[in-house]
């Protein structure tokens, strides 16, 4: 069972920056791939970014690259997501979530949230224009 807690959002005009944390427990961190996703009203939750369990490869939705960074700790079993150029569309409550793939250096599809099995409860980011 691994635990995930969000922490970091908030309000913040458009062109500013935000870093949400997300600390895990529960289980060894190192096994999972990690992600973000966001949930906007009256939308579907999507995918934005998401980072091996070395930290080794990342991936972002293509309405993030450039202006989000994910990273890890692994030694704090954490996981971060530095936003940076925020835009009033990136307003949503954004997740956390745990996908389990051991210490495997083959591929994966960090894109689909049906592939995590463990969730934050989210931090609510919004963006004022």
């Amino acid at each position: 069972q691994v635990q995930l807690v969000e922490s970091g959002g908030g309000l913040v005009q458009a062109g500013g920056s935000l870093r949400l944390s997300c600390a895990a427990s529960g289980h060894t961190f190192s096994f999972y791939g990690m992600g973000w996703f966001r949930q906007a009203p009256g939308k579907e939750r999507e995918f934005v970014a998401a980072i091996s369990w070395n930290g080794g490869s990342t991936y972002y939705a293509d309405s993030v690259k450039g202006r989000f960074t994910i990273s890890r700790d692994n030694a704090k079993n954490t996981v971060y997501l530095q936003m940076n150029s925020l835009k009033p569309e990136d307003a949503a409550v954004y997740y956390c979530a745990a996908k389990y793939t051991g210490q495997t250096y083959f591929s994966t599809d960090y894109y689909n949230p049906a592939g995590y099995g463990y969730w934050g409860q989210g931090t609510q980011v919004t963006v004022s224009s």
